[in-house]
């Protein structure tokens, strides 16, 4: 482009020129404005005149000279406030376009509707409501409560935060009294439940169980910690049978264990309380994960616990992910065992201990455990259980890094000891994983007897010795074939007892122990009764899903864990592949020698002279394998491996918490069924399936004078209703108040007017 050109084609923006559109333009000089339509003055102003400006460009909006959005931009307001002006001047002229800054004053003899909620909005205020809490409750935005505030001249004083609020049931809101349940710091933390239990309870706001919205509001405004039961009188119920889990729920010390070692999840509608009997509950009815809680119905499920719904998939979530971050779940679970120990300590004569691996399927790369069930070391993790005598959980521990249980025995018991104290000896069983003669000398230096299966080869002991012993142990008639012997270890510094099992195919089973002062049968009998346990993680495994995920957290690995060197595996590798060489060569040659004419032949052919030098070269090298695998150690810390900075295990925090809270569960189940041993004929073939479906059962609900009526309906069977009716009855004698209220529960069973 030449120079003539440019100079033809610029432009030089005029100071205070701005084009509206293709149209209209004003110029600004100083303090005076000139509006342009088609280059004809279509009005002239001064920018202090508001009026005279709002005039002008509602006139270019009506005579359709530009758009509202190219005005409000050119002009520098928005479109709100175009129209706004426009309005005003169809409805009152140019006097309604100048009416002054600030509120309009009017009659003064009758209050406004304004002035009605400035004192509304002022007396909320004083009572310590939030601004949200307050424009939630007019139905007004939250900047018009600040704004109103701000012209009535509030100033904030400092209040007391509350807790909860406490409040009559026939009082309004603005009456309502707020009573703080922080709890006092000179209060003793080892108070009982039974003492908690005294303290006055917060209740509600709500008149109707079923429209909780009020206390929603206040766990929003910060002034509720935990929803108080409200229990609707309901005619059908489904799942309200659950409810006869509640006397077990509260003898089990878990809500008094629990609000001592996390106290509070803060300002909540769903607190520690009512999360952790939803998630028990939820439990017992086979609802074992939040993710399963999306094909229930939770209006129904809340009326169960009080509430107008049950929390739901991310609310429970939630919860266990808070409870998780609190890092108090190992301490749960021992106070919960301490607790049961009070209660069972009768059952912990002897104590079985086993592993149990958790399959991971993710994309991970995770430590691998062996897998009993697929026979392959996968990708897992490794608890270990400590069951009771009948087979019941005692509490739960994770392995670092899968570790084997020679390895995790000793800190496991280390743990039971501190539980059961220095006195008391215990027999410990466990099967051949646990096999290792250090090993039982060291447990028995700890007061521990031990009771597990002989590992390795043993000497048959001839058929004739054996003997038969017949026995009535746990209710159940027992035969065995036994012979009795004493064996040595550790170059005869260990003296143990071994019983010899007999089969009928001619298997013979050896069990070692350090207890003399049993019988052979008896001894025997223990043994073989660590299937229960093996039956308890299938149960737990198939009802309670304890091998599912319940987070995808995972967290970095233990730099100074130990691991396999994989140089060592690499020379191992290559020292079977030279071996493998060195019988196939010798298989050749061998053949090569067969097929001579003459075997006494000295020289050797060609091909038999090539074949032993290879022989020769493979033993070299297997030579030089073994000298170089000798010098390289088998295992090697986990910092020195290449994969150490992307080395990780799955977050055992969340996962432990909910195995307390499903191994609570499982022992209220076994409590219930306990309790119908008396009046129920096949509890022991049939107990759990029958708590099962009491637990499953629909129920009438209807709270009255302080206490709470839970009616079942009948069974399946007239004998089924009657053992529900007496395990009722059982409940009834306990005087057990639901959680959070002063309800005593009371259940029945509905006559069954057809039989």
């Amino acid at each position: 482009m030449s120079p003539e050109q440019r100079e033809l084609i610029r432009f030089d923006p005029i100071p205070g020129f701005v084009f509206v559109n293709d149209h209209v333009h004003f110029i600004t000089e100083g303090t005076e404005r000139v509006i342009f339509v088609h280059g004809i003055i279509f009005a002239h102003h001064d920018i202090s005149d508001r009026v005279a400006e709002a005039y002008a460009m509602v006139s270019l909006f009506e005579t359709g000279y530009a758009n509202q959005n190219d005005i409000a931009w050119a002009f520098k307001v928005s479109a709100r406030s175009l129209r706004r002006y426009q309005k005003r001047l169809e409805t009152g002229g140019l006097a309604a376009i100048a009416r002054p800054d600030g509120r309009p004053s009017g009659d003064q003899s009758k209050p406004s509707k304004s002035r009605q909620r400035d004192q509304t909005i002022l007396r909320l205020k004083t009572k310590g409501f939030s601004n949200r809490a307050i424009a939630g409750k007019l139905g007004v935005d939250e900047k018009i409560v600040r704004k109103h505030l701000r012209c009535l001249g509030w100033t904030p004083s400092p209040a007391p935060s509350f807790a909860f609020v406490e409040q009559c049931p026939d009082s309004d809101i603005d009456g309502g009294s707020r009573q703080s349940d922080t709890p006092d710091p000179s209060e003793d933390s080892q108070t009982t439940g039974s003492d908690r239990d005294t303290k006055p309870m917060s209740q509600s706001f709500d008149l109707n169980p079923l429209d909780r919205s009020m206390d929603r509001l206040l766990a929003a405004m910060g002034l509720l910690e935990d929803a108080t039961p409200l229990f609707a009188k309901c005619s059908s119920v489904p799942k309200a049978g659950v409810l006869l889990a509640i006397p077990a729920l509260v003898a089990s010390g878990l809500l008094s264990v629990a609000k001592r070692i996390y106290g509070t999840l803060g300002p909540a509608f769903y607190g520690l309380r009512t999360s952790l009997v939803a998630y028990i509950l939820l439990s017992l009815l086979r609802i074992p994960r939040p993710e399963n809680l999306k094909e229930y119905a939770p209006g129904d499920l809340g009326r169960i616990v009080g509430l107008d719904r049950m929390p739901e998939v991310k609310t429970l979530r939630r919860k266990l992910a808070r409870l998780a971050s609190l890092k108090g779940s190992r301490e749960l679970g021992r106070e919960m065992a301490k607790h049961r120990i009070r209660l069972r300590g009768r059952l912990l004569g002897f104590l079985y201990v086993d592993g149990h691996v958790r399959v991971y399927h993710g994309k991970r790369s995770i430590p691998k455990a062996f897998d009993p069930r697929k026979r392959l070391a996968v990708p897992a993790t490794t608890d270990y259980w400590i069951n009771d005598r009948t087979g019941d959980p005692l509490f739960v521990v994770t392995a670092d890094a899968n570790l084997h249980m020679t390895k995790m025995l000793v800190p496991v018991l280390e743990q039971v000891r501190e539980l059961i104290g220095s006195d008391r000896r215990l027999t410990i069983v466990f099967d051949r994983g646990g096999w290792s003669p250090k090993l039982f000398s060291r447990l028995l230096a700890m007061h521990f007897d031990i009771l597990t299966y002989r590992k390795g080869r043993t000497r048959r002991v001839n058929e004739k010795r054996f003997m038969l012993r017949e026995a009535r142990l746990d209710g159940r008639r027992v035969k065995y074939l036994l012979y009795d012997q004493a064996v040595r270890f550790l170059k005869g510094t260990l003296r143990l007892r071994q019983i010899t099992r007999l089969l009928e195919s001619g298997h013979q089973t050896p069990i070692l122990t350090s207890r003399w002062d049993l019988r052979d049968i008896v001894i025997a009998y223990r043994m073989f009764e660590r299937w229960r346990q093996e039956n308890f993680f299938k149960y737990m495994r198939e009802e309670f899903l304890i091998d599912a995920l319940t987070d995808y957290d995972v967290e970095p690995d233990d730099p100074t864990r130990s691991v396999p060197n994989p140089a060592r595996k690499e020379v191992d590798k290559q020292l079977r592949l030279a071996r493998t060489k060195l019988i196939e060569l010798q298989e050749t040659y061998g053949s090569a020698m067969l097929k001579r004419n003459n075997p006494t032949t000295l020289a050797f052919t060609p091909a038999e002279k090539k074949i032993r030098q290879e022989i020769t070269e493979v033993r070299g090298r297997i030579a030089r394998l073994r000298a170089c695998r000798k010098k390289t150690p088998a295992h090697i810390p986990l910092a020195e491996m290449q994969s150490a900075q992307q080395a990780v295990k799955l977050s055992t925090e969340r996962k432990h918490l909910t195995n307390i809270l499903k191994m609570v569960a499982y022992q209220i189940e076994s409590d219930l069924v306990g309790q119908i041993r008396s009046f129920y004929a096949r509890a022991n073939d049939e107990g759990r399936t029958f708590i099962q479906t009491a637990l499953q059962n629909t129920a009438a609900i209807e709270p009255a004078n302080d206490e709470l009526h839970v009616k079942l309906a009948p069974l399946s069977s007239p004998h089924r209703s009657k053992a529900l009716a007496a395990l009722c009855e059982s409940l009834n004698k306990t005087h057990t108040q639901f959680p959070g209220t002063k309800l005593t529960m009371r259940f029945s069973v509905e006559l069954n007017r057809d039989s």
